[in-house]
């Protein structure tokens, strides 16, 4: 491979802001997916992750793919995403399933669940570096190679209206995307920096604490709280199930040993428990699944089980089925409010969106 922009990149990152901000700036929609630069040169396609370690070999769909349709000899920065089975939302969930070890699982997820790129910078193309050129430049070759390019490969909708990108933040959250993205129209493509702006949804919701984990440093330390919601009229299950929704964890270590403290009076065993089921799981399974998590091979994921008596307010993005999305963030106790009273109805539930009609 001999690009005028080569392996490994850092993809170019954004900075949080709480509102959608204005002057010389192009929105697009902010894609829930797998941050990836794809490479090719010819028959040679490498896919770039965020932390530079090549996701080729997982979506030999897309490979394929991106020899048929990409131009020739390109460098282009975009997401990879995954479509739900019923067609109308992004399925995180099932995206992060495709990362798998064994050669013929990943052959046979290529094929049951394949994946989708979306294209929205452009770094090389032919023998020319365009990593140096505005955005607005960028974009406007971006758009011109990829004119008319079929499914698999999209080209993300943009805007330079920021009353359109509001218009955006509220409607395309339905099909499970994420936020708006601004770019400055005159910035260069710089990797690894945060030059571009990110507004992501957050919302509160009062969660149930039964349980923790002990942190790294020490069996005296919180690691992090699991949370949970009753599920109240059974659309995950059985009506009245007290379900594990996410944890919250980001204390000071200071703040991680006197919450040890405080939350000894509550430990209970599992046969006085809602989650009871996790006793035979202890050691080494998290109280989501059965199945643990890939994502965090060689970690010890058993809990110690609370009485589900204390409420927590958190911050949190957005729901991915009957779990948060990403990391909740603790915003406070609430002793006013009764463990009973947690339970999805108290969540926002977006509008549905057709994908396909943001897709193209």
């Amino acid at each position: 491979m001999e690009l005028p922009v080569m392996p490994p990149v850092k993809p170019m990152l954004a900075k949080s802001t709480k509102t959608i901000p204005t002057g010389e700036l192009t929105y697009e929609p902010k894609w829930d997916g797998f941050r990836s630069i794809i490479f090719r040169d010819g028959d040679e396609v490498e896919i770039g992750s965020r932390n530079e370690r090549p996701m080729t070999r997982y979506f030999p769909e897309l490979v394929e793919a991106f020899r048929r349709l990409l131009p020739p000899r390109c460098v282009i920065d975009g997401e990879l995403i995954l479509v739900s089975a019923s067609g109308d939302r992004l399925d995180f969930e099932a995206l992060q399933q495709r990362i798998h070890p064994a050669a013929s699982r990943v052959t046979m997820l290529s094929e049951t669940t394949p994946a989708r790129f979306v294209a929205f910078d452009l770094l090389a193309l032919g023998d020319e570096d365009y990593t140096g050129r505005p955005y607005a430049e960028r974009r406007a070759a971006l758009a011109e190679a990829l004119a008319d390019v079929p499914e698999p490969i999209h080209l993300t909708p943009v805007t330079t209206d920021p009353a359109v990108a509001e218009q955006w933040f509220t409607e395309f959250e339905g099909a499970g995307l994420d936020g708006i993205v601004a770019k400055p129209q005159g910035g260069a493509y710089q990797p690894d920096k945060r030059v571009m702006f990110k507004i992501k949804h957050e919302r509160t919701a009062d969660c149930v604490v039964a349980g923790y984990r002990v942190h790294k440093s020490g069996p005296d330390a919180i690691g992090s709280l699991l949370l949970g919601l009753y599920d109240r009229d059974g659309r995950y299950g059985e009506a009245g199930n007290l379900l594990s929704v996410g944890v919250i964890g980001a204390f000071p270590l200071a703040r991680r040993k006197e919450l040890f403290t405080e939350l000894q009076p509550w430990v209970t065993s599992f046969d006085d428990h809602p989650w009871a089921w996790a006793k035979q799981l202890e050691g080494n399974r998290t109280p989501r699944n059965s199945e643990g998590s890939r994502w965090s091979a060689g970690k010890d994921l058993s809990f110690v089980p609370l009485r589900p008596e204390r409420v927590v307010e958190v911050r949190y993005e957005h729901m991915e089925g009957n779990r948060f999305r990403h990391t909740a963030q603790f915003n406070r106790w609430r002793p006013d409010r009764t463990p009973e009273s947690c339970s999805y109805e108290q969540l926002d539930e977006p509008v549905n969106f057709d994908l396909a009609a943001i897709l193209g």
